[in-house]
């Protein structure tokens, strides 16, 4: 099949490597607003660099990968359903909850497939925790904690348009606890604080912060994030139930640092960015698109989906604001 990369920067460009080493895919056509970065992309990956997104659908292309600037998200993944053409869009939809909507309205019957980028859902470890919960081994949980924790905090330029790290960087946690769970939110509390970058708290931000999510069955989930983690990126999910207790994320590879005379683990070289800690997950997720492009499989994280983890992130950013309990119900009113 032939694929499309609208966009490509860092991520963009990841995925285009990804990409090129995919059975399933037989050709590459890429486009960026930076005609340079077409070019490179092209000479390294065998692809095809073309002027626009307009060109790109226009090129034959079987799916479309969306890894462009945030704003750019809605109007390309409706390009490409307006034109029949799957699409994989990297996380979020939009940059606002009510254009997230917008998107959700226009392509609901579209019959055409559009996958939204939640990597975790692909990591072999969540997957694993996901079964242990749909089987029931655990019996009915108490407590999850999920917990992102990023090396160093992004560019002001980021920060400034990123909609805070509720929106930004706990969505990933908020989506993970849905999908594992398989349970709604009902109500948040969440707080946060300044520890560091002047810029971040001039944005009207906080690099650091807290979430208690209480869930419709009753379970209590706990989400931790933080932008300031030198010793390298922790992304990790604990789940406990009344049977047992599981981790995932729990290897060699975890940026911690045990105190306890004569521990050795963790003992490899910590993850230090979010693209080294999921790099299989990255290629399981595109993977899996190459199957909802060929029409083998519906989409594994929907709009509706990213929708659903959005209104936590709306829900948890007023709650830092107004320091207060905030009920789902309450922000899908507003």
């Amino acid at each position: 099949m032939r694929i499309g990369i609208m966009g490509l920067g860092r991520i963009g460009a990841f995925h285009a490597e990804t990409l090129s080493t995919l059975d399933a895919v037989d050709s590459l056509v890429v486009t960026d607003p930076v005609a340079a970065a077409a070019t490179t992309a092209a000479e390294r990956f065998g692809a095809r660099a073309v002027a626009s997104p307009e060109a790109l659908l226009a090129a034959g292309v079987d799916g479309v990968v969306i890894a462009a600037a945030t704003d750019a998200h809605p109007e390309l993944i409706l390009a490409a359903v307006r034109a029949g053409v799957p699409v994989f869009c990297e996380k979020p939809v939009a940059r606002t909850i009510e254009e997230s909507l917008d998107v959700l309205r226009a392509v609901k019957d579209s019959g055409v497939e559009v996958h939204i980028g939640y990597n975790r859902r692909f990591d072999p470890g969540y997957v694993a925790a996901r079964k242990a919960v749909v089987s029931g081994e655990l019996g009915p949980l108490t407590t999850v904690r999920s917990t992102t924790l990023d090396p160093e905090p992004p560019p002001a330029a980021y920060v400034a348009v990123s909609g805070g790290i509720f929106r930004d960087c706990a969505v990933h946690d908020f989506d993970t606890i849905r999908w594992i769970t398989g349970r709604e939110v009902t109500e948040v509390y969440a707080t946060g604080a300044n520890r560091g970058a002047e810029y971040i708290a001039a944005a009207g931000d906080v690099d650091t912060a807290s979430a208690l999510l209480t869930l419709d069955d009753g379970t209590l989930a706990v989400v931790s994030n933080t932008r300031h983690n030198p010793r390298g990126y922790d992304a990790r999910l604990e789940l406990h139930g009344m049977t047992d207790s599981i981790a995932a994320g729990l290897e060699d590879g975890l940026p911690l640092r045990s105190v306890e005379p004569g521990a050795t683990f963790p003992g490899g070289t910590p993850h230090h960015f979010f693209m080294d800690r999921f790099a299989t997950a990255y290629r399981a997720e595109l993977t899996a698109f190459t199957e909802v492009t060929a029409g083998l499989r519906p989409s594994p994280c929907t709009v509706a989906d990213a929708v659903e983890a959005g209104w936590i992130a709306e829900a948890c950013t007023l709650s830092l604001h107004e320091h207060r309990p905030v009920s789902m119900e309450e922000v899908r009113k507003a």
